[in-house]
């Protein structure tokens, strides 16, 4: 029996572009292993901020398994919110996923160094769009063992 199953599964979206966001849940409710998963959608930067803050300071807050992460967000960017997130000891472990139509090199040598778990650019193309969601989701959630799902 897969120990991961045992809970809910809990994703944290951070992503502007209403389609984007639209594309990878539905990609996300399509897969098997995530179909019933808990999805949090956060528009900016300055709201996911907010939750970010919020989920630290509740003792009896149930993190994310996985957060999805644009770097390209209205008021505060998606790098500065990865720093924040991982300097928090709540969020270390919690894997993020950076999900961004960047190519620019500096934002991918800057997203890990600040300890993104992978860099994904968002492909143009919708069918390898859906499969990349899938992917990331079959990995994180059928492959490796995460400290929440312990």
């Amino acid at each position: 029996m897969n120990m991961q199953n045992l809970k809910p599964i809990k994703i944290l979206l951070i992503e502007d572009n209403p389609g984007d966001a639209r594309l990878t849940i539905e990609a996300i409710k399509e897969h098997g292993l995530t179909k019933h998963a808990d999805i949090t959608h956060l528009d900016d930067g300055e709201k996911a901020r907010e939750f970010i803050f919020q989920m630290a300071a509740n003792a009896n807050a149930v993190l994310p398994d996985l957060i999805y992460l644009d770097l390209n967000l209205p008021k505060i960017s998606g790098l500065e919110l990865l720093k924040l997130l991982k300097s928090n000891n709540k969020f270390k472990q919690v894997p993020v996923v950076v999900l961004t139509s960047s190519e620019q090199s500096e934002d991918v040598i800057e997203a890990y160094d600040e300890h993104a778990s992978c860099y994904i650019t968002k492909p143009v193309d919708l069918d390898k769009f859906m499969q990349i969601i899938r992917d990331v989701d079959s990995f994180w959630f059928s492959v490796v063992k995460l400290p929440s799902k312990i």
